[in-house]
């Protein structure tokens, strides 16, 4: 058996449709997980999201048995200015996915930290002052459901791609709702350390994603890479970390038939050193 605070993401499995990938986490042994909502990284959630869509995730996740911690959604670049249809347009984004969220038990809807690119649009501070407003709006409505609202601020592809972005990021939303997702991959191929980035966000981190990595390269199995996971994980226990963690394998060194296995042996290594 897995430890208790450890799941999977959905987007491990995202070669499967939703109730496939859902099945087999559940043969697999876990009893949680993430549930991806990132067209064109996991199609597991329709990207027309209407209530339709909403009630047939939420008919899935319930036939399969399995709690849902968090949803990992993307509402837009939100270091983009937009007009006010194109706002309107983004409200609307997030009530639906607000809406799953809600109806499948999850406790938190989590959010990129920008743009798919490291360049900024104006200025990195008018860009990273922007990204802090529009979550702590969100946090905002999610918290009228009662929801959590989580952003993963260090993203080694998008505009907070270094643990240095990160933390302008994560003092901006200090005092806000906003809580933040710690990815062991993206602290190392940013040319960074799982453990300095755990130390660093602290008390902010709610949740954490397992996953290994090179530098330059988030794509790896647990064991194929660089990622300290003894040290990270020590870390975060002296720190007083009593959250859950998530293995997010998107990796691109396995073939689709070796990833139950290699799931299950990442779950086994990481429950021993949780």
């Amino acid at each position: 058996m897995f430890h208790s605070r450890l799941g999977c993401s959905s987007i491990s499995f995202r070669h499967q449709d939703l109730p496939t990938a859902l099945g087999t986490m559940s043969a697999l042994g876990f009893e949680e997980i993430d549930l991806g909502a990132l067209p064109g990284v996991c199609n597991h959630v329709p990207y027309t999201l209407d209530r339709t869509a909403v009630a047939a995730v939420e008919e899935n996740v319930a036939e399969s048995g399995l709690r849902v911690r968090s949803v990992n959604g993307d509402i837009g670049d939100l270091n983009v200015p937009l007009d006010a249809e194109a706002r309107a347009g983004r409200r609307e984004h997030l009530a639906r996915l607000l809406d799953l969220t809600e109806a499948v038990g999850a406790k938190a809807l989590v959010l990129p930290c920008g743009a798919l690119d490291h360049a900024p649009v104006r200025t990195l501070e008018a860009d990273l002052d922007l990204v802090a407003s529009e979550l702590a709006a969100a946090a905002e409505a999610a918290a009228d459901r009662g929801l959590a609202l989580w952003t993963e601020s260090l993203h080694a592809l998008r505009l907070c791609c270094n643990l240095e972005r990160a933390l302008a990021l994560a003092e901006r939303l200090d005092g806000t709702p906003v809580r933040h997702v710690l990815d062991s991959s993206h602290a190392v191929a940013s040319g960074g350390d799982f453990a300095k980035a755990g130390y660093a966000l602290g008390d902010r981190i709610a949740h954490v994603h397992l996953r290994d990595a090179v530098p330059g390269d988030i794509h790896r199995s647990i064991g194929a890479g660089e990622v300290d996971f003894e040290g990270g994980l020590a870390t975060l226990r002296d720190l007083g970390y009593t959250g859950h963690f998530t293995l997010e394998l998107e990796t691109r060194d396995l073939e689709h038939s070796e990833r139950p296995a290699a799931a299950a042996k990442a779950a086994d290594f990481i429950t021993a050193l949780i």
